[in-house]
């Protein structure tokens, strides 16, 4: 029997990390957690990161379909968060930034990682960009580099 499964060590690997500047004071600490993630224990290289900041969630996917087409990234990464308020604003963000960024993964045939929160208040926020329930930017960046690892071995399969 052949098991294929992706490691988190990739030091060789392009990553691209996209970042939403709404909510930056939640967003930095999941672009802490995913630039430690991918250096530390990923051991990708400073150089093999670029970083590209768009003014929220819901321009996620499309500056995310530009870095896959450019062909220069073995991975995205997407970071930002949407907190729901008083109106149906959230829905609308939420929903196309996650179906936005599943259909660039889907039609690059490239790993984009979902690292967007979409909590009802700021203490949810809060809690997964850090505190009690990880870093959510961390985990997405984790993600990113076993699924380069799973593709290439699928791929030499």
């Amino acid at each position: 029997m052949k098991i294929l499964e992706g490691h988190i060590a990739a030091p060789e690997a392009k990553v691209a990390v996209v970042i939403g500047r709404f909510n930056s004071f939640i967003n930095e600490s999941l672009l802490e957690g995913a630039l430690d993630a991918l250096k530390r224990v990923g051991q990708v290289k400073d150089e093999n990161i670029t970083l590209v900041r768009v003014p929220g969630a819901y321009e996620l996917p499309l500056v995310a379909r530009r870095l896959a087409e450019s062909k220069k990234f073995d991975a995205i990464v997407a970071l930002g968060t949407v907190i729901r308020g008083g109106t149906a604003h959230f829905e609308y963000v939420a929903g196309e930034a996650s179906s936005g960024l599943g259909k660039v993964a889907m039609e690059s045939d490239i790993p984009v990682a979902f690292g967007v929160l979409t909590t009802e208040n700021i203490e949810q926020a809060i809690e997964r960009a850090g505190t009690k329930a990880g870093n959510k930017g961390a985990e997405a960046a984790l993600v990113a580099l076993e699924m380069v690892n799973l593709l290439n071995q699928i791929q030499a399969a």
